[in-house]
């Protein structure tokens, strides 16, 4: 399925490039493309649009949304440069608004321990991530990748609401002060795509809390 996703994306893109009258192309791929990597815990800044997720990484721990979604988007950055095409990038969190979201989504693989161990796990609304496209097509300065989400999973708290939508009748562990009072010092930045939303018509959408 990775090499299905590689050459779609790469078909499509080939095929923009041959219509002159597209002006720009916005290519929608998964903050997953950013946040699988080995040395994690080494980035003290924290992520944002600037990381790739490892694809040695991926493949060893089986990461296979993640491989799909890193490789589709280096194969399309590679051939819109190479063609001329100005492209943009929307690296996008776990979109949370279908109804039938499921614990079987494979952007989910992996999700427990990113949140454990480091706090990188990141949602979308759809009307957040429908204006960051509109926003990000229709205003001339933008550029490269941008990471769009506007939730980070930063407690125990917030990781316990996710599993209860994605796994509803599956019994709740025992709550615990110790880990509903703690908070990840992890950052995950969407400051880039915050920007340039301010003079957007339904403006930025995001938790006071995000960096």
């Amino acid at each position: 399925m990775t090499e299905v996703e590689v050459r779609a994306a790469q078909n499509v893109l080939e095929a923009c490039a041959q219509t002159e009258t597209i002006d720009k192309v916005v290519f929608t791929s998964s903050a997953t493309a950013v946040i699988c990597r080995d040395d994690r815990k080494s980035e003290i800044a924290g992520f944002d649009e600037r990381h790739w997720s490892d694809l040695s990484f991926c493949r060893k721990f089986k990461l296979w949304h993640a491989l799909s979604k890193t490789q589709a988007e280096k194969t399309t950055w590679a051939l819109a440069m190479d063609r001329g095409v100005n492209m943009v990038s929307v690296n996008a969190g776990l979109l949370t608004s279908p109804p039938d979201l499921s614990i079987k989504n494979p952007y989910l693989t992996g999700a427990a321990e990113f949140y454990y161990e480091d706090g990188v796990f990141v949602t979308v609304d759809l009307n957040f991530l429908v204006d960051a496209h509109i926003c990000i097509y229709e205003d001339d300065s933008s550029y490269g990748r941008y990471l769009c989400f506007n939730h980070v999973v930063e407690r125990h708290r917030d990781a316990m609401e996710h599993a209860s939508r994605l796994t509803p009748f599956a019994p709740s562990p025992p709550p615990s002060f110790d880990q509903d009072m703690k908070i990840f010092q992890r950052t995950i930045s969407n400051k880039k795509l915050n920007k340039l939303m301010v003079g957007f018509e339904s403006g930025p959408q995001l938790d006071g809390n995000l960096v």
